[in-house]
């Protein structure tokens, strides 16, 4: 499969009304672009047919998968009691 910028994929898929360059590279750190991009170098690159996922979208994920900080999930680990 072929693999293409981060922005020139928002521009094949929302054409003028593409999210801003921030948008997109923080919607790859999230993982919010199934599959998931990678980053060589200061560039992101992801597949031709990438499409962007809401949190909760991919089947089989909790609430622990959805925290993106490490502080954030220090912070969830201590509120549920597990170690």
């Amino acid at each position: 499969m072929t693999m293409i910028t981060l922005e020139d994929w928002a521009q094949r898929t929302y054409g003028h009304n593409a999210p801003h360059r921030n948008t997109l590279r923080r919607w790859a750190r999230e993982a919010h672009i199934y599959p998931l991009p990678e980053k060589h170098g200061r560039q992101y690159f992801v597949r031709e047919n990438a499409r962007y996922v809401a949190y909760g979208a991919l089947a089989g994920e909790t609430d622990y998968a959805r925290c993106t900080s490490l502080l954030s999930r220090i912070e969830q680990t201590r509120t549920s009691g597990s170690r």
